[in-house]
């Protein structure tokens, strides 16, 4: 077999399952040789949609995923969703055919893409080599939590590939991460001394063992739990949970955040928007980060100290210097913040559906509030939520509930608008247990449209959720203030309801909470075709989470 045979073939027996892309000239062969080693091949309309399905798949599963792109503009295509990846330490390998000749149309430096975004550069150098470099960086994607680029120049595509010597396998990953001893020691003594710790879990405590072992130290040491918005619903159903801490926290929660004397990340960055640029840190309170990759300590805030270690080993040699922890939390004396005071504040006002609201709906507007709370109401709990960006994303993530971690995908690191959808695509793929919930403006919708066909093609009982202001409403809210003319971020109506219809789905036009009475119907019956509910929402209101963005900048 031919070079780009080899790779795929490669790729799948060593256990790279999907694959998502759109195909061309360049990377049939590849794609089509992954298939036929077992991989499942999803095909998207725009590969900037696909490299998000695979991101979403690859965040939601933990695995390599594979994503297949043409020469020069398949790549280009799809490089924002490369980034987004990147950005998120997403296992994603990338397989881009390359036009090594500077005539060809479709040359362009795929390296120095790969660089300028943050992913990792690879190439296919020889016949010999190709399914060792291959596997290489498939496990470069896997091991180190990267989006790996690798380049398959055309011309080395066709060669001729020796045999096999043996089963190809992903080369195996290092140890994890030990924490010094000096370490543990000195987050154990600012663990003793705290009066009102708080734990704030992220993207590298939503492995099972991790959670766990972070939870039982918070048991231990009296530590309210929160979780950056990428790992919401880690602690969903605990009692000490404070749900997201940020710009999305509730009142009750962002304030018992402000009166911690210790935050603690794990596995977490306490980035600007997960501290509310420094606003959820007391003055005077100590900040620790725990996390194993050593750039990241303190790369988004200044530190009382840091510690260099896996989350699960770190919060585990933590519990072994404090002693034994009782695995029943209500058989013990509430210490630390863990008062009877707080726990009744967490359980009477810490949801967002607890605090009170003046409902603006009317005059055939949808109060994002009271639509997003009735659909709480209404979808099964068991349910995967993805969600876009915009003026509307933090009606979905606050007021929509989760069951758990694997209920919330939440590609914003990049904090592009039009990749919800396909994030909902990936993750209803990951976990096709639960009903996938996209949650999207008007804006991210239209971008990302070609993709509703996938939807319907792949026959995912989706329910996509429209926040239609007719609007880039983070705009108007930004710039309608100052006096700007604000023609250029706002729209005449679109019926997006009818266009999704044209693709296949049942549409639903929101103009009131009645309105919703159809998406009860179509829950009660066979789902066999997708759902989209066009909700004319209000716009007189802005995001107070992107107003307060704004404020810092």
């Amino acid at each position: 077999m031919n070079v780009a045979r080899a790779v795929g073939r490669a790729l799948a027996a060593a256990g790279v399952d999907h694959v998502f892309g759109v195909v061309g000239s360049g990377n049939f062969h590849v794609t089509d040789a992954l298939t036929q080693g077992g991989a499942r091949f999803v095909a998207a309309r725009h590969e900037g949609g696909a490299a998000t399905m695979a991101d979403a798949y690859a965040r939601m599963t933990g695995r390599v995923t594979a994503l297949t792109v043409h020469q020069g503009c398949g790549l280009t295509n799809a490089m924002t969703g490369i980034t987004e990846a990147a950005k998120s330490r997403s296992p994603l390998l990338v397989l881009a055919a390359e036009a090594t000749h500077r005539s060809s149309n479709f040359h362009v430096d795929q390296e120095a893409l790969a660089r300028a975004v943050g992913a990792v550069p690879a190439r296919i150098t020889s016949a010999e080599t190709a399914v060792e470099e291959a596997l290489a960086a498939a496990g470069t994607a896997l091991h180190e939590r990267r989006a790996v680029l690798l380049n398959l120049p055309l011309d080395v595509q066709a060669l001729d590939a020796p045999e096999w010597s043996q089963q190809p396998q992903l080369p195996g990953g290092p140890a994890a991460t030990s924490p010094a001893e000096a370490d543990v020691d000195r987050l154990v003594l600012a663990l003793l001394q705290a009066q009102r710790p708080v734990f704030v879990a992220g993207r590298g405590a939503r492995d099972p063992a991790a959670a766990a072992a972070v939870a039982e130290l918070a048991a231990r040491c009296g530590a309210l739990l929160a979780t950056s918005a990428v790992a919401k619903g880690l602690y969903h159903d605990h009692p000490w949970s404070l749900d997201v801490s940020g710009g999305f926290s509730s009142p009750t929660s962002a304030d018992l955040i402000r009166g911690a004397d210790l935050i603690i990340g794990w596995g977490c960055s306490l980035n600007m928007w997960t501290m509310r640029h420094g606003g959820l840190i007391a003055e005077g309170a100590e900040v620790v980060q725990v996390d194993d990759t050593p750039a990241a300590l303190g790369a988004q805030r200044e530190l009382t100290f840091g510690v260099l270690g896996d989350v699960a080993q770190t919060a585990e040699a933590a519990l072994a210097c404090l002693g034994e922890a009782t695995s029943d939390d209500t058989q013990r004396t509430a210490t630390g913040y863990r008062s009877e005071a707080v726990r009744h504040r967490i359980a009477a006002s810490g949801r967002w559906r607890d605090v009170p609201y003046a409902d603006n709906s009317g005059d055939g507007l949808l109060d994002p509030r009271t639509l997003t709370l009735r659909l709480d109401e209404i979808l099964p709990r068991e349910r995967v939520v993805a969600v876009d960006s915009g003026n509307f994303m933090g009606y979905p993530s606050m007021f929509l509930s989760v069951p758990d971690e694997q209920g919330f995908c939440f590609t914003q690191a990049y904090q592009s608008i039009g990749l919800g959808l396909a994030t909902a695509i990936g993750a209803a793929l990951a976990r096709p247990d639960r009903l996938p919930v996209a949650a999207l403006g008007d804006g991210g919708c239209l971008m990302a449209a070609a993709e509703l066909d996938t939807v319907v093609r792949l026959g995912i009982p989706m329910v996509v959720v429209v926040y239609n202001d007719d609007a880039y409403g983070a705009e108007v809210h930004h710039f309608g203030p100052e006096g700007f003319a604000l023609d250029s971020v706002q729209f005449p109506s679109t019926d997006i309801a009818a266009i999704a219809r044209g693709h296949g789905f049942t549409g639903v036009t929101a103009t009131e909470e009645a309105d919703l009475a159809p998406v009860e119907q179509w829950l009660a019956g066979d789902r066999a075709t997708p759902l989209l509910i066009d909700a004319k929402v209000t716009r007189t209101e802005p995001a107070w989470w992107l107003e307060e963005a704004f404020r810092g900048h």
